[in-house]
């Protein structure tokens, strides 16, 4: 199977470059680059970059980034060397305070132009995985620029919570500066009801529960730049974010087994606090032979608290007995420095050469306590204390990472990056488990790019990627998707999933800024993928923990189209489509047979439409996805397996979503806008098998049927730039 894929795959390359290389013959254009002026802008009356960004035909793909998902659940750790979106032409010393994070801060009237940067040279400031994004300032801003936000945010339950920002930005002599902070509303709140069958399929409970979070965040950012000379630049960065989620939950359980049938109710209390920060530097000289150094600097920490205690009583709002008490916590660190030199090695070819070091700690905690008979303690809750393996851990990795970045810019159309980088950590873990690991990685890469013109590319790529492991798995934690199921166990012997990746993509620009055109087929050779492993210390207790479970394959075809509507005599307007397809397999030993891997789909869609007319200063637009297939079995959307369970969602990594907006500019430069988000009042719904024994020996006993929704979310805005 294999090797006959592997064939088909390069004879798909060698086609698609053959095709490339025909009609390439009839082109003279020879830049890929797409540029927009300030002036493209200024009809539109925008505020901000964002604004900007948001009336490019096709910028969501730029944004994307490599669009197609990864392995590892988003761990992120260490810096790396791509990027997609960049500032005069350098990413911003951040991680969490990177450059997209800042959008809707600078002003529009700040920015010279946009491009959108389809290719790879050793002149760029990060490895460009798709496409790049580079906002470049007006060079003479002495006068500086405020801009501010306010508004409100109405929740379906009649909850109304304010929202607002300000930023200030400008320039003083050979110092940029950019100073913002901002207050938003993470309110939610959630009605469930979950239906509870047999394995007869008669009813057995019905549970109904409403969950309000009360969360409200405050972040302040800070970036500035020091270009001492013209061959020198310094830059710092910080960021300071704050966020207590407290979240408040009610659960109504009939029993229809009982007779008669009977009625119970269960509150829970879920205090939380959350904050992080992160500052950051960096330094680049440029030698007068045309050589790069740069080093970049960044610290940052994330605490995390959460305390779950729940009640429950035979009547609403009567006594009540506490069953539960569950207190959760973690400390994430990092310490990362990234030094690289780059310079031309002969005409048209550069070199980079460079180390990273990173240093990221993670330090977690959990205590349970049940009303159970035994001492009690009030450190749990009053109840007594369980003792939970694993429960108290710190795991530090201390990593280094060499590499080596080839450019070469074949001719005026083709050019290759090659790279290579090799990655030497180790792994330490102690608290109720101590152990020691060292790992080392090799991740070469090659990126070809073809401009058949200046509307049509090609990009190929092979890569060998290495996930990073979450320190979450390496103990024990909760599982907030399972009201049966308190803890999670964890696992000190987990191994990093190793993937070889192949990218196929052709992007196709209209004529005349007539939209784009996008098709990526990609395929995925994936080793030691993670999922659930048997730990049961016997057949009467099973227990599971994420581990490393085989070998798997991973399809995908993903199209996208960005059409300006001109030829209907709309050329303010633009429709957005996106097709995602996706299969993925391996066989589990744990259940005995093939199953998806998560976070691979069956696919999904999306639409969208905005019409800006700036006659009226008037702009509009709106924007449905949804997942592909159903909810169960194999033509479902995401299939979760566990030692004795089950889940098959309705949804995956695109839930089902209408939003849409109304933005009006008026009077003194104030443009009020109007969202609406989950437009459709969309149900997330999902359904759980539980088996007696192991889910492999199909002895089923219980399905709980759910379904949970967040109501429809207005939220009105005013901002302008003074």
């Amino acid at each position: 199977m294999f090797a006959k894929f592997r064939s088909a795959f390069v004879t798909a390359m060698l086609a698609s470059l053959f095709t490339s290389l025909a009609l390439a013959q009839d082109s003279a254009e020879e830049d890929g680059t797409v540029t927009y002026p300030a002036s493209y802008f200024a009809q539109y009356g925008a505020v901000s970059v964002n604004d900007m960004l948001n009336l490019i035909p096709g910028i969501g793909l730029a944004l994307e980034g490599n669009q197609v998902p990864t392995f590892g659940g988003g761990n992120n750790r260490g810096l790396g060397g791509s990027g997609q979106i960049l500032i005069d032409g350098k990413r911003l010393a951040g991680k969490a305070n990177e450059a997209s994070s800042q959008l809707d801060r600078i002003a529009a009237d700040q920015v010279d132009y946009i491009e959108i940067i389809r290719g790879t040279s050793g002149d760029l400031d990060v490895r460009n995985t798709g496409q790049l994004v580079n906002i470049v300032l007006l060079e003479s801003r002495s006068a500086s620029s405020l801009s501010a936000e306010a508004g409100l945010t109405h929740f379906h339950d009649g909850t109304v919570e304010p929202l607002g920002s300000f930023s200030y930005s400008g320039q003083a002599g050979q110092v940029n500066y950019l100073l913002s902070a901002d207050v938003s509303s993470g309110c939610e709140l959630q009605e469930s009801f979950e239906t509870s069958l047999l394995a007869d399929r008669s009813l057995n409970e019905t549970r109904a529960f409403d969950r309000y979070r009360e969360q409200t965040t405050y972040r302040f950012n800070s970036n500035v730049v020091y270009q001492p000379t013209a061959a020198d630049r310094i830059a710092f960065n910080a960021l300071y974010s704050e966020s207590d989620p407290p979240s408040s939950l009610v659960r109504t359980i009939t029993d229809y087994q009982s007779n008669p049938v009977s009625v119970s109710y269960e509150r829970e209390d879920l205090p939380a606090e959350a904050d992080n920060w992160e500052l950051g530097g960096d330094f680049e000289h440029n030698f007068a032979n045309g050589g790069k150094y740069k080093l970049l600097l960044i610290a940052n920490e994330r605490n995390n608290t959460t305390t779950r205690e729940r009640f429950s009583s035979s009547t609403l709002g009567g006594l009540e007995t506490k069953n539960l008490f569950l207190d959760t916590g973690s400390r994430y660190q990092e310490r990362i420095v990234r030094t690289s030199y780059a310079w031309s090695v002969m005409e048209n070819q550069t070199l980079e050469l460079g180390i990273e070091n990173a240093q990221t700690i993670q330090n977690s905690a959990l205590a349970l306590g049940l009303n159970v008979p035994g001492a009690t303690s009030p450190d749990y809750g009053g109840l007594r204390p369980i003792s939970v393996p694993n429960a108290i851990s710190e795991v530090e990795e201390i990593r280094y990472e060499g590499f080596a970045i080839h450019n070469w810019q074949i001719n005026s159309r083709m050019s290759l990056e090659s790279s290579l980088l090799y990655e030497v950590s180790e792994i330490a873990q102690t608290g109720d488990v101590n152990k020691k690991r060292d790992f080392d990685f090799a991740k070469p890469k090659l990126d070809f790019r073809f401009d058949l013109s200046r509307s049509f590319q090609l990009r190929m790529s092979a890569e060998k990627d290495v996930s990073q492991l979450s320190f979450a798995d390496f103990s024990a934690g909760i599982n907030a998707q399972d009201d049966d199921q308190d803890t999670v166990a964890g696992n000190p012997e987990l191994e990093q999933e190793e993937t070889w990746r192949y990218n196929i993509n052709l992007d196709y620009r209209l004529p005349n800024d007539g939209g784009v055109l996008n098709s990526r087929f990609f395929y995925y050779d994936v080793s030691q993928s993670i999922g659930k492993i048997d730990i049961s210390p016997d057949p009467q207790h099973l227990t599971s923990t994420n581990g490393n479970v085989g070998d798997g394959k991973v399809f995908g075809l993903y199209l996208n189209a960005s059409i300006r509507l001109g030829f209907i005599n709309l050329p303010q307007a633009v429709i957005t489509a996106g097709l995602n397809l996706e299969d993925a397999y391996l066989y589990d030993p744990l259940i005995g047979k093939k199953r998806t891997i998560i976070p691979f789909d069956r696919g999904a869609i999306r639409l969208g439409f905005r019409h800006d007319i700036p006659t009226q200063n008037l702009s509009y637009g709106l924007n449905y996805q949804d997942g592909i297939g159903g909810m169960g079995g194999t033509g479902g959307n995401r299939v979760r397996y566990d030692i004795d369970s089950v889940q098959f969602f309705g949804y995956g990594k695109v839930r089902p979503d209408l939003t849409a907006f109304v933005e009006k500019a008026g009077y003194r430069n104030f443009t009020y806008r109007m969202e609406i988000s989950n437009g459709l009042n969309e149900e997330r719904c999902l359904q759980r098998k539980r088996y007696t024994g192991y889910l492999r020996d199909g002895a089923l006993n219980e399905i709980e049927n759910s379904c949970i929704t967040t109501g429809v979310q207005f939220v009105l805005k005013v901002r302008s730039t003074f």
